[in-house]
This record gives structure tokens, C-alpha cells and sequence, in this order.
């Protein structure tokens, strides 16, 4: 339960951690807490609650943490109590090893907000160790002749401890003739020297055999033994002499083994074999074993393995000249290591966040530190990120620096980056580390859908099937997940009038338009509305786009024939005079066509006669005329059937029957008509029945001439406001108006007035003026691309 809470809380402390939009840093002096090593796992440091000031749970909430160098986890915080606990036995010596004080360094980071607080760890040295001759026996020729006070180097032991518990004094086993002396050297160590109390006197006693105690100052005490052997010889006076007691030596810490350091030299001003001299290391440590080697005949120095700068800066290398006589000088050998710029330069991350939304201001994206091993300028170092990213580095302290955005990004530009932190440092070659980091850009609804077109045109043939599919609208939207799902949404239209929600529909998932009922041409021939597309993003964006919907005409109208009217109580009947020229103008068939277009487009053909070739029908315009003269064996009934058929596909058609009767003139009086005529059953002489004709026709046109000549005249006289009535016989003639519109094979619309005799039973027509109406189209501002024909007809 408390490792579920305490993972509960890590988790949110990271979260608050990167809310942050800028970076407060505070600090304070650095402390230090102690600890006794070898302490058990889980020991108490301290209470940083306390030590910082902060309530009980602060700690909790404000996410700290405890971070160290390479993030070696030396301690754990309980973030709870506030309690700082080891988190396992330190060892001073595997830590630290002959440095004192053993200090660890740490920082308490708080994210919330981000403190630093810098503090160390000192481990403190036990007496844990031992002091241990690497030689247990020791073997010292001194001459006989040797003076009191004579001192004699012997080697030394070793104490992994430091302090205190380090080697505090020498003893040797009670004698007449020596004593120890505890020395120490410039870096601290202490080193045992003999002391010659009494001249010695071969022939009295020739040799001593002592025990060497090292003591440290522990507590309890620890010591070690080494065995001494004197052996007593016989005189040789002169001891080695080195040319000067100091050596110092500059080697770079690359220099490879077997690389000659130094050559020390020593004289002996004795002869013969108390003047052959050999050389050593004298009270030399492990390192300093492993590290050098002298040639004994020599005195050349040289590397046995490669040194490291970062481990060790310098050495004290003590040198023993020894004769054959076992008198020995001895001189030091100071080596500094030179740095060369070995080491690369790390980063330690510290806190990092793989993901910041668009459109965001500032935002830290990580904390990290950098460090080299190296020394000045090889551990100086600079870092650094791509300069065409968004990003920017800001130092704190310590060599800490925080990443943070530069400016908000769009995700629609750039989704991902890919960061490389680049440190480098100032040494010669410069060595560079890189770390790569990715941050991910989430998405934020900043984007509208946009459709492919502004507006869109649709095409859908009338007398379509309900539930067509007439089109489709298209949008995208550049923002990612539910910012990107688009959802198709028919918009109100300005017009209340217009019943959109029952014309069309469409699909909000695709945008696919469909018409809900089959549509008529010429009553609805184009209509338009407006579509939204809406995201689904939170709040959601929208926009619109324009669509008009033509309707294409089908050839579903048969031509209409307005005249002549086929449905009269009796039929019209055309009058020719015998005597017309060829292309006379016997009529004129007007027929309209409610389709547009090609479908509206009407010819005329002379179905069947009487008289073939006596009459022909003008295929464009529907006039009937006589084809050539007429003569007298021409019947003077005729009939006519005309065919007006439209230019559609299939095509469709009717057809109108037209009576022709042949007369020698206008002027008879009485003409019956072709049913009263034929329902005549006795037969009259034809001679007597041609002088009544030509009789009467010679009346008829006199009498027709004169109404003629007396009508023009009232026309011209009565002007315009005659138009609407018949100027010949006004009483004779009432006037009926038939309504003449259509798209047929006229070029525009006309208005004609026709009058025709009354009370006769025949009928003659004639068109006097021509009137062209003006309309509108379904929609304002459309001009009528095939004008209607309107006219009307006196009958």
C-alpha cells in the first residue's frame, strides 16, 4: 500500500512538474549531514522537512527528489515523514579512498515549484582496517662503524583507513641499540625510520632480529607486525650520494607504458664492490609499485601501465641507491600527470517531457546537467541545440540547464522534433557528447474544416427517383483525432419559403448529397443552399460552402398545339383563293413545347393530303403553303394532317388536322361548311350549280374589297387603342384571346390578333401585329435563355 501511494505521488509530481511555463530557481547555503559508514540501509540522515522549512506533506505536493551526480542513489527520501535514509552501506574506501573528508554532494529538487537546494553527504571513517606491511620481513645491513644517531629507512605500512584511524605511530621490540622514529611525508603518510642509539660492534653482537609494530589511532587501536633482520657488517664508510635530492618530472597522463619518466644517478666514492651501487623504490605504495618500475643498474624510471589524470594528479616516488656494502642514499622523485582531454562530456538527465500541446507559451521540456572529468580547459564545456528549432537553452547554476519551447508550436506544421543536445568542450582535440531527445506536439482544435470548393454545382436530370444520389461536398480539417472527424450538416436557408428539408438531404458522416423527391423541370428548375461541415473537436469549428442544384430537363412535354385549336365546337377552316401564286400562306400552325432546350425545339412535316404535292408545311416555323398553282380539278375540300414533332430523345409529338377550303374569292356570302356539304344527299347540275358559284364569289369579292378598303381606313384612324378589337364590321366580329407561349420554333415570344368572320361556320384568320411580352426567370436577375411565346387569338 505505501509503494502504491508513494508511485501515486511520484507520478504527480511529474505532471505538475511540466505545468510549469517558466523555471523559478532558489537556493541556499549548501549543508552537510554526516554519516558513519557501514551505517545499515535505511539509516536516518535527517529530517529535510525541517531543514527546509516545510510542513508535514509538503514534500508530497511540491514533488521532491533527490538527485546526485551520474544518479547514484546513496539516499532515498520518505516524502511523507520528510526523513532522509541511507539507501545501503557506504564503504569511505571504496567511495572515496585516501581523500578526506569523504564528501558526496546532492540536490533536493522540488518541482512545485522547481527549487534546488544543493547539500552534502560527509562519510565518516571507521577503524575498520588494519595496518599491513606488504613485506613482513625486513633485512638491514648496517656497518659496524655507523655513528649514533644513524637513522635507517624502513618500509612502511598501510591503512586503507584515513584520519585518525590511519597509521599514528611506529614501535620496535625493546633493544640496546635502536629505536623507531615515526616520520612523516609531504602528503601525510608516516613512514618509520631506525634510529642507531649505540655503535655497534660486530664481534659483540653481528646481528639483531627486532619486531616493527604500526599502530593506528583508532578506537580500539589496530596494529601490524613486520620482522626486522640487522646484520651487522663490516666497515664500507661511504654511502651512495644522488646528484640532487629532488627530481620533478611533467608526464602527459597518455603517455604509453615503458615511457621513460626520469634517470636518476648516484655516486659511490668507495672502490670496488663497495662502490657497485643498485638502484630501488624505496617505501613504495601498491599504486606507485603497479605504476613505476626502475632499472636497478640504471636508474631509468618508467611507466608500467598508463596513467590517469582523473584518478591520480601526481606522485611522490621515493628512490633507494644502495652499495654492495648496504649503505644506501636516497632522493624523490615528484611527478605531476598533465591532463589531456580524455574524457567526453556527459549529460545527466533530470526531468524530461515527451509531449507539449500546440499553442502553447513557454513550456520547460527537460532539466539536465552536464560535467567533464577533465581538468580547466579540457573540463570546460558549452552546450548547445539545433538554431532552427523552436527550443532554447537557459543555464541555471552549477552546469545545470533547462530546455523550453522558444515560441508556441503548431502541430499542423511540425508534429514531432527530434532535439539534440550537443556539449562540447574547450579542450584540444574538443571531445563532443550528444543526447538526443524526442518531443511529440498534441493536437489542439485550432483549425476549421475547409472544403475542397467554395461552391459547388450540381446536375440532376427531372423525374429523377427518390433518394438520388446527386453529388457529394468534401472538407478536410489539417488537425489530428476527433479535431479532424468532419460532420455534414445541411444549413437554414435565408428564404422560410424554401422547403429545403424536403428537397434534399444529406449524409453527415461522407457528404454525399441526395435528392428526397423526383423533381419537375418546369416547375422547380434550380434552387441553392448552404452546407456546414463542424469538427468535433472541443469547442467544436465550422464552416460553409455554397451548392446550387440545376435540374436538367427530360423530354417528358409533347408538343402543345395552340393553333389551330383542336378542341372547338367546330372546326376552322382555311380559305384559299384559286387563284393564289405558289408559297401562298395558307396558315400558320403555332404549337409550344413546356421542355427546354433540344427537347423544346419543334418541327413541322405535312403528315398526310388530299392533294399530295398541292400543299407543304415550312419544317422550322409551321407555315402551310401551296406548293404550286391550283386548278380546277383540285377538290375544293381539302384536308391537311400536320405532324409537330419536338428534337428530343426519344422524340415526341402530335398532330393537328387542318381544313382548306378552295375558293375563286372572298366575296361569296355564304360559304357552308364542309360537314353541311357533304351531308347533302341530292345531286345538283354541275352547270348550275358552277354559275352560282362563280356568281356568287364575284359578289363576295366586291363586297369583301370595299370592307376592306372602309377597315383600313378606321385603323388608321383609331391608332393603338384599337388594338384589342377587330376593326372590320367591330359588331360582327367579337374577339376571344387564346393564350400563344412556348419555346416551340420561335425565336421570341409573340402576340397576335386574329379575327374571323362570325356566324358563318367558316372562318378566316389573320394575324395583324405581332407583340413581344417581356418575363422574368424563376430566379432574379436570370434572363430567360428560350423566351416563352404568348399571344392571343380572336376567334
Amino acid at each position: 500500500m505505501e509503494a502504491s501511494r508513494k508511485l501515486v505521488c511520484r507520478q504527480r509530481q511529474v505532471l505538475f512538474f511540466f505545468l510549469f511555463l517558466h523555471l523559478a530557481l532558489a537556493g541556499f547555503e549548501s549543508r552537510r549531514y554526516s554519516v558513519v559508514e557501514e551505517a545499515e540501509g535505511s539509516s536516518f540522515v535527517t529530517n529535510l522537512a525541517k531543514d527546509l522549512g516545510l510542513g508535514q506533506g509538503e514534500l508530497c505536493s511540491r514533488g521532491a527528489r533527490v538527485i546526485s551526480k551520474g544518479n547514484k542513489l546513496y539516499l532515498q527520501l520518505d516524502q511523507e515523514s520528510g526523513d532522509l535514509l541511507l539507501n545501503k552501506k557506504l564503504d569511505r574506501e571504496e567511495l572515496c579512498g585516501q581523500t578526506e573528508p569523504c564528501v558526496l554532494r546532492f540536490q533536493v529538487l522540488l518541482e512545485n515549484p522547481l527549487e534546488f537546494f544543493q547539500a552534502e553527504l560527509q562519510v565518516t571513517d571507521i577503524n575498520d582496517h588494519t595496518p599491513v606491511f606488504r613485506d613482513g620481513d625486513m633485512l638491514l645491513k648496517i656497518s659496524e662503524n655507523s655513528l649514533p644517531g644513524t637513522t635507517f629507512p624502513l618500509k612502511n605500512a598501510q591503512d586503507m583507513d584515513v584520519g585518525q584511524n590511519n597509521i599514528e605511530n611506529y614501535i620496535i621490540s625493546p633493544n640496546s641499540y635502536f629505536r623507531v622514529l615515526t616520520r612523516k611525508r609531504s602528503d601525510g603518510r608516516k613512514y618509520p625510520e631506525l634510529v642507531l642509539d649505540k655503535v655497534l660492534d660486530r664481534e659483540e653482537e653481528a646481528e639483531f632480529r627486532l619486531t616493527l609494530t604500526a599502530q593506528d589511532g583508532g578506537s580500539p587501536p589496530r596494529s601490524g607486525t613486520a620482522h626486522i633482520y640487522i646484520e651487522v657488517v663490516d666497515i664500507n664508510d661511504n654511502a651512495p650520494e644522488f646528484e640532487q635530492p629532488f627530481y620533478r618530472v611533467k608526464i602527459p597522463e597518455d603517455s604509453p607504458k615503458g615511457f621513460l619518466v626520469v634517470k636518476v644517478s648516484a655516486t659511490d666514492v668507495d672502490t670496488g664492490v663497495n662502490g657497485e651501487i643498485s638502484y630501488s623504490l624505496s617505501q613504495a605504495s601498491e599504486d606507485i609499485s603497479k605504476t613505476f618500475e626502475i632499472n636497478a643498474m640504471t636508474g631509468e624510471i618508467r611507466l608500467k601501465k598508463q596513467l590517469d589524470f582523473e584518478t591520480t594528479q601526481s606522485y611522490e616516488v621515493n628512490i633507494e641507491a644502495i652499495d654492495t656494502g648496504s649503505l644506501s642514499g636516497k632522493c624523490t622523485v615528484l611527478i605531476q600527470v598533465v591532463d589531456v582531454n580524455d574524457n567526453a562530456p556527459e549529460v545527466t538527465m533530470s526531468a524530461l517531457t515527451g509531449q507539449i500541446p500546440e499553442n502553447s507559451p513557454e513550456t520547460v521540456v527537460a532539466v539536465f546537467s552536464v560535467s567533464d572529468l577533465d581538468s580547466e580547459e579540457n573540463g570546460k564545456v558549452s552546450c548547445s541545440v539545433q538554431y532552427d528549432l523552436p527550443f532554447l537553452l537557459k543555464s541555471s547554476m552549477e552546469n545545470f540547464y533547462t530546455l523550453v519551447t522558444e515560441r508556441p508550436l503548431d502541430r499542423e506544421t511540425r508534429a514531432e522534433y527530434n532535439i539534440i543536445i550537443a556539449v562540447t568542450d574547450l579542450g584540444t582535440p574538443r571531445l563532443k557528447t550528444e543526447h538526443n531527445i524526442t518531443v511529440l506536439v498534441s493536437d489542439v482544435n485550432d483549425n476549421a474544416p475547409t472544403f475542397t470548393q467554395t461552391s459547388y454545382t450540381l446536375w440532376v436530370r427531372e423525374n429523377n427517383s427518390p433518394a438520388l444520389h446527386i453529388g457529394s461536398v468534401s472538407a478536410t480539417d489539417t488537425d489530428a483525432g476527433a479535431n479532424a472527424q468532419v460532420t455534414y450538416s445541411l444549413l437554414p436557408p435565408p428564404d422560410p419559403l424554401v422547403p429545403l428539408a424536403s428537397l434534399v438531404s444529406i449524409n453527415p458522416d461522407n457528404g454525399h448529397l441526395f435528392a428526397l423527391t423526383s423533381l419537375d423541370y418546369e416547375a422547380l428548375r434550380a434552387f441553392e443552399f448552404r452546407v456546414g461541415a463542424t469538427d468535433r473537436g472541443s469547442p467544436a469549428l465550422s464552416s460553409q460552402a455554397l451548392v446550387r442544384v440545376l435540374v436538367a430537363d427530360a423530354n417528358d412535354n409533347a408538343p402543345f398545339v395552340l393553333y389551330p385549336l383542336q378542341n372547338a365546337s367546330a372546326p376552322c377552316t382555311e380559305l384559299v383563293p384559286r387563284a393564289a401564286e405558289p408559297g401562298y400562306l395558307v396558315t400558320k400552325v403555332v404549337a409550344v413545347d413546356g421542355d427546354a432546350g433540344q427537347n423544346a425545339w419543334l418541327s413541322y412535316q405535312l403528315l398526310k393530303a388530299t392533294e399530295p404535292g398541292l400543299f407543304g408545311v415550312w419544317a422550322h416555323n409551321g407555315e402551310v403553303r401551296t406548293a404550286r398553282l391550283l386548278s380546277e380539278r383540285d377538290a375544293p375540300k381539302q384536308r391537311l394532317v400536320v405532324l409537330v414533332k419536338d428534337n428530343g430523345e426519344p422524340p415526341l409529338s402530335a398532330s393537328v388536322t387542318l381544313h382548306v377550303l378552295l375558293v375563286d374569292g372572298f366575296s361569296q356570302p355564304y360559304l357552308p361548311a364542309p360537314e353541311a356539304e357533304a351531308a347533302a344527299s341530292a345531286p345538283a347540275d354541275p352547270l348550275t350549280v358552277y354559275l352560282v358559284v362563280a356568281l356568287a364569289s364575284v359578289s363576295s369579292l366586291f363586297l369583301f374589297s370595299v370592307l376592306v378598303f372602309v377597315a383600313v381606313r378606321l385603323c388608321r384612324r383609331g391608332g393603338a387603342a384599337s388594338a384589342g378589337r377587330c376593326p372590320v364590321a367591330e359588331g360582327h366580329f367579337p374577339g376571344h384571346l387564346v393564350d400563344v407561349s412556348g419555346t416551340g420554333t420561335l425565336s421570341q415570344s409573340y402576340q397576335y390578333e386574329v379575327c374571323l368572320m362570325g356566324g358563318t361556320g367558316t372562318g378566316e384568320f389573320k394575324f395583324l401585329k405581332p407583340v413581344v411580352p417581356k418575363f422574368q426567370s424563376h430566379f432574379p436577375g436570370e434572363v430567360e435563355e428560350n423566351p416563352s411565346f404568348q399571344g392571343s387569338v380572336g376567334i
